[in-house]
């Protein structure tokens, strides 16, 4: 229930700031216009604090934190005093009212720089891109483990989570792409991941496991949580023991076990264990035991023995840069991130990634906002920094009653040189909220996906 109740902190958080930034964008600009502003509200519904101003502005927190708005004095929303009639928004020329209208979006691709900057400057701990495993695609591409990935293709990895983010998207497109990589020795290379060779029945959310790379720092470490009896180790290896090598072959993680054992078990004859148990180093011999798996499938080998549980792994990265640096560094995130989600858009209209997990509601941006703060503040920095990437963008779409119809609505303005009319921004605004209605039935739709599963 904690989690229910962090989860719904953190969204009114992230939404309260966004939203409030954004709206904040229309009424700075809008007053520099000279535009009367009536009300200035951070959500929908039932006021819950609002004070009026000597200017007059109402500002308004409301009930429902799920957007906001800017009311502007405007004759086609009511009566207008005729000396008030130049403040009136609809009378400014079309110029200043794009200005007001596309000040929201920018002020949130704003404020996506400025959290970014701080992101930087505090520091976001994370884990080094180094590799655990790699099999299939990866392997094909000489990935071996113990490799630092340095960039994929244009785009610099410092960490795991950059690496799997630039990985993740460039296998929605299928492409081949290169992969500048630090052996453990220093020397660097360049190498091709061949992922025009990925399944089509992609899964976007687990591309790394599809590819065939495991981060080092999910790897298992070799420590015996238990011996089953009867087995080979029973009475042989002990709950904590850490199996550093199998048959002369050394072993730095749980997942060598099972390969070296089967190669030992097809050799046939017993080989030898080495451990460490209490500071101590122990070789013991054994024999690994076939077991049928059922199903049609192989038999296999075993040695009786199940992995430890496992253990929180400490950060042994950190993407930080000074005050100075910071700044060049979250002007090329924004626009990476901006890029990308404009990338996304564009798959997702053309079909090729599901909606599924492209459209994301309330209930998931929640669990994310959670999760994310739980991680730290520069995580939550970060994510901040994407919702409000994606709040701007998606308000520059050109639906009526987003931001983007009514730009387009000015746009065409200019050319015919007149206001369109009322009836066709009637009919605009009846088709733009059918769209988001049935857009935000889609994205409840997919969080309910998303919590069955």
């Amino acid at each position: 229930m904690s989690a229910f109740f962090s989860s719904i902190w953190w969204l009114v958080v992230a939404l309260g700031v966004l939203v409030t930034f954004h709206e904040f964008g229309h009424f700075w600009v809008a007053r520099r216009c000279g535009v009367k502003v009536l009300r200035f509200s951070v959500g929908f519904g039932k006021a819950l604090w609002k004070r009026r101003a000597k200017d007059g502005t109402e500002y308004v927190i409301a009930a429902i934190p799920l957007g906001g708005y800017v009311k502007m004095l405007d004759e086609r929303e009511g009566d207008v005093p005729e000396h008030q009639l130049h403040m009136a928004f609809n009378r400014k020329p079309v110029l200043q009212r794009i200005a007001i209208v596309a000040a929201g979006p920018l002020a949130n691709l704003l404020l996506a720089f400025m959290l970014l900057w701080a992101m930087f400057v505090i520091g976001r701990p994370d884990y080094a891109s180094v590799v655990g495993t790699a099999t299939g695609i990866a392997a094909q591409a000489d990935l071996h483990p113990r490799d630092r990935v340095l960039a994929v293709g244009n785009r610099a990895t410092p960490t795991w989570s950059e690496l799997g983010m630039a990985l993740s998207v460039a296998a929605l497109d299928r492409q081949p792409v290169s992969l500048q990589i630090k052996r453990p020795n220093g020397s660097e290379i360049t190498r091709t991941l061949p992922l025009q060779k990925l399944p089509e029945q992609l899964d976007e959310l687990r591309a790394l496991g599809q590819i065939g790379l495991i981060p080092r720092h999910m790897l298992v470490p070799p420590l015996v949580g238990s011996v089953r009896e009867g087995t080979p180790a029973w009475g042989k290896l002990a709950e904590g023991d850490r199996i550093t090598a199998i048959d002369a072959s050394p072993v730095s993680s749980f997942e060598d076990i099972a390969p070296l054992v089967a190669a030992l078990g097809e050799r046939g004859g017993p080989g030898m264990v080495e451990v460490e148990r209490d500071g101590e180093r122990l070789a013991v011999e054994l024999t690994p035991e076939q077991l049928p798996a059922g199903d049609g499938k192989p038999p296999h080998w075993i040695l009786g023995v199940a992995a430890a549980a496992p253990t929180p792994v400490p950060h042994d990265a950190m993407l930080r840069f000074g005050p100075a640096a910071a700044i060049p560094a979250a002007l090329r995130e924004t626009r990476y991130q901006s890029k990308q989600l404009v990338d996304m858009l564009k798959r997702a209209f053309s079909g090729r990634v599901s909606v599924e997990n492209t459209v994301s509601g309330p209930v998931t941006i929640a669990r994310a906002a959670n999760a994310f703060a739980e991680r730290g503040p520069a995580w939550f920095l970060n994510f901040l920094a994407l919702l409000s990437v994606s709040l701007a963008l998606i308000n520059l779409l050109p639906i009526p009653v987003l931001d983007g119809g009514h730009l387009l609505y000015y746009l065409i303005e200019l050319v015919i040189r007149r206001p369109v009319s009322e009836q066709v921004m009637a009919v605009g605004q009846y088709i733009g909220l059918a769209i988001i209605a049935g857009l935000m039935g889609l994205a409840f739709y997919n969080d309910i996906i998303h919590l069955m599963s």
